[in-house]
């Protein structure tokens, strides 16, 4: 076999293969290992395979691709067919499965163009399968060019890559021709121009996309896409130029930074606003893998320049540094680590433990205390990047601080900011509070938020639902610190997220209620809710309750009794009468649980407190099934006490038999008196009017 030039990926693992023949014997026989690749045979507009020996560089394999179906492929690996050439089978073994790939889907498209060639216009084949090399980039080729660009099949639009590739100049002859079309104004050729370089960004080469968005051809390449001759004209060179400000918080002295930074920018613009609906899903992936890269490029350079680091955190604490230079410098910040997702994922924790070294914590705590809402926002989401990654690294901290930014956490989401602010302080309360966390951590900040800030969300629900007893003495009430507040009323929203963080404390604090939501009349004051006009706060007050006794706390039942607790919610109930809606769902459930899991004193509770007006509503199915479970509990309790009685009688008369049979071989004084100790006992056993005994077993389970 002769020697071939066909081996551009002779180093590349992934088209590594072994060439298989099959015997006479049914064997298959290694015929050699090498590099295949699809390409033009010689002198012929035909493609085929070839593959060429990685030690000599000789052809192994050369195959002319057949629209006929006899390739197979095996295993993800193997691609084996009947030769007609050697008539016999030949296969190919890849060393990786994304070679197998690669090269099948080769193989099947060129069986479909060339089924599509012999159904097609013999001239249109000619035009593409037979092009060895481009017309010269000139106003009276443009046609030309553009037809072989945008109407090549797939297996055409490689070889274009190629010849584009191959002819170094053709960017800039094409830039220059666009540049004198733009000069005088030659419209048709500037919508030609637009056409070609739209369809060469379709081709979705790597290799093209190096050239043209390169510093040199970016802002011309740019320039040919504003003349799309189907959309009115937009100079997108002069907003680039003029209105785009690049904003240095602080000075990027590495040229090749700040080329990734425009570059980058650059590529966004083209993608978003010239060409938004002009790229297939497959160019736009290729589009953002470069965005992506350039991302991790510019922060993996920027966090291994430790001057600028330091440089930036110094800026940053100084006192002379402005509040508009600070606000710029936390905006920096935000998009550097945001930018840091473009890391390996152990390149992202060493940058993120370095920036906390460096006192970022420090910095978002002060943040959180300005008074612009925009920058606290953006202070907030640092803090959700870095419990994004991991969690630990702000617990350590707010360990460390003693919870001086857990209180800044809490205040910031009893306080109203506006865009649903409140919800992403109330994300970072419950990953901080979460118990599925290292011992030490876990339970130095629950103790820092059930000692310091447990009360404040109390208070913000107390200050916002008075109290009757507070509604006629005044507007002032007394705070679980023991001081008083205004009744500043919170805002709806904050007083759900209150409710909301409360139920997740039940659940993963359960050993608190006894000594936190059970002293100061917690839950009654959460209650309070029951009053507010919006109906999504009483369920939420609702749900609470509902959360609490799933913990199935017998202490905690008592105190609701005790307390009669349920009496705001079943005035609730009542009040919304026959309205199926929410709030009727959550007050049902509630008694449907209570119902089901038997929780007796509760139900006898509900029942013996709340009847009169609950009959109201005895049509329900669920309150029929809460009186029928009730009045079951009764009979259970009557007959477990009447068979307690029985069993003592009969215990009771056994012995006396006894003493009879025993008293029998003595004297008859000593049977006399017997029989009148016995006599005694029976009568002293007090029995009440009903039949039952007084010692009646308690209501609890």
């Amino acid at each position: 076999m002769g020697t071939q030039d066909k081996s551009p990926n002779a180093n590349n693992s992934m088209q590594r293969v072994k060439v298989y023949r099959l015997n006479e014997d049914g064997r298959w026989d290694d015929q050699g290992t090498g590099h295949v690749n699809v390409d033009y045979l010689e002198r012929s507009e035909d493609l085929g395979l070839f593959v060429i020996d990685e030690e000599d560089n000789e052809t192994l394999l050369l195959h002319r691709i057949s629209s006929q179906d006899i390739y197979r492929k095996q295993e993800d690996t193997i691609i084996s067919w009947r030769d007609p050439k050697f008539s016999t089978e030949l296969a190919l073994s890849f060393q990786e499965m994304t070679g197998c790939s690669y090269i099948w889907d080769h193989i099947c498209t060129v069986q479909r163009n060339i089924q599509f060639s012999s159904l097609s216009n013999e001239t249109y084949h000619n035009v593409n399968n037979g092009l060895r090399e481009l017309p010269p980039v000139e106003l009276s080729t443009l046609p030309l060019i553009l037809k072989t660009v945008v109407e090549s099949g797939i297996a055409d639009q490689l070889r274009v890559n190629e010849l584009i590739l191959h002819d170094r100049d053709f960017f800039r002859k094409l830039v220059d021709l666009f540049r004198i079309c733009d000069d005088l104004e030659n419209i048709d050729g500037l919508h030609l121009i637009f056409k070609l370089v739209r369809g060469i960004i379709s081709l979705n080469s790597p290799q093209i996309f190096e050239k043209i968005f390169g510093d040199e051809l970016i802002m011309d390449i740019i320039g040919c896409l504003e003349y799309d001759p189907e959309a009115a004209y937009v100079h997108h060179r002069s907003f680039l130029n003029e209105h785009v400000v690049f904003k240095e918080a602080i000075p990027i002295k590495d040229p090749l930074i700040l080329s990734k930074i425009h570059q980058t920018y650059r590529i966004g613009y083209l993608k978003d606003v010239i060409l938004p609906r002009a790229l297939d899903e497959a160019t736009v992936a290729s589009l953002n893998s470069i965005v992506h890269s350039n991302n991790a490029t510019v922060v993996s350079l920027l966090k291994d320049d430790s001057t600028f680091i330091q440089e930036l955190f110094a800026t940053l604490k100084s006192p002379t540094t402005t509040s508009e230079s600070k606000k710029t410098l936390v905006h920096f910040l935000h998009e550097f680590c945001t930018l840091s997702k473009s890391l390996q994922m152990v390149q992202q924790l060493r940058l993120f433990r370095d920036l906390v070294s460096e006192g970022i914590f420090d910095i978002i705590a002060d943040v959180l205390q300005s008074e612009d809402k925009k920058l606290v926002l953006t202070g907030t989401e640092i803090l959700i990047l870095f419990l994004n990654q991991d969690p630990s690294i702000l617990r350590s901290y707010v360990t460390r601080q003693e919870g001086v930014l857990f209180g800044l956490l809490v205040k910031n989401m009893l306080t109203d900011f506006g865009d649903d602010m409140h919800c992403q302080f109330l994300e970072i309360l419950r990953s901080l509070l979460d118990s599925y966390t290292s011992v030490p951590q876990r339970d130095t900040i629950v103790e820092i938020f059930y000692e310091k800030h447990f009360g404040q969300l109390i208070d913000a629900i107390t200050s916002s639902c008075a109290s009757n007893d507070s509604a006629q003495t005044g507007s002032k009430f007394v705070s679980s610190d023991g001081g008083t507040g205004d009744q500043s009323g919170v805002k709806p929203e904050i007083l759900l997220n209150i409710c909301d963080l409360l139920c997740f404390c039940v659940l993963q604090h359960p050993y608190r209620i006894k000594c936190n939501f059970l002293l100061d009349d917690v839950i009654g004051k959460v209650l309070y809710l029951t009053r507010r006009p919006e109906k999504y706060l009483v369920v939420a007050a609702v749900r609470f309750v509902r959360t609490l006794i799933s913990r199935s706390d017998e202490h905690l039942m008592d105190h609701i009794v005790k307390n009669n607790l349920f009496k705001p919610i079943v005035d609730a109930f009542v009040g919304n009468g026959d309205r199926y809606n929410l709030l009727n769902s959550a007050i049902l459930e509630l008694f449907e649980h209570i119902r089901k899991e038997n929780l007796k004193l509760l139900l006898r509770y509900v029942v013996d407190s709340f009847w009169d007006q609950l009959v109201k509503l005895e049509n329900l199915p669920s309150i029929q099934a809460l009186k029928v479970k009730y009045e079951q509990s009764l009979e259970t309790d009557g007959a477990r006490s009447n068979a307690s009685l029985l069993d003592q009688r009969k215990r009771t008369d056994e012995r006396a038999l006894e003493k009879e049979e025993e008293d029998y071989f003595n004297d008859s004084d000593e049977e006399n008196s017997a029989s009148v100790a016995t006599s005694n006992r029976v009568q002293s056993q007090p029995v009440l009017a009903n039949g039952s005994a007084s010692n009646y077993p308690s209501l609890r389970y």
